[in-house]
């Protein structure tokens, strides 16, 4: 059989992430802040929630003290300059 002739395969060419790739946390260093995140998330039904971005900049903050990302100001991270949880 042959290949319709009006569907020809065009290479893909991926783009990278807007700030290109990061290691993942393979030693699961992060796995308890990233857990707590996704548990705000759905229990907030993916509503914008204060306590679920406090609960983001915690994951953030361990990936970047933990080099799994590169530091950044929160502003650049879309996320307000309030505290953190401890």
């Amino acid at each position: 059989m042959s290949a319709n002739p009006g569907n020809s395969l065009r290479a893909l060419s991926p783009t990278p992430p807007e700030r290109g790739s990061f290691p993942l946390d393979h030693d699961g260093e992060c796995t308890k802040q990233m857990q707590e995140y996704l548990e705000c998330i759905k229990l907030v039904k993916g509503e914008n929630a204060p306590n679920c971005r406090l609960l983001a900049k915690n994951y953030l903050k361990c990936r970047m003290d933990h080099q799994l990302m590169d530091q950044d100001e929160w502003k650049n991270l879309g996320l307000p300059e309030d505290q953190l949880k401890k």
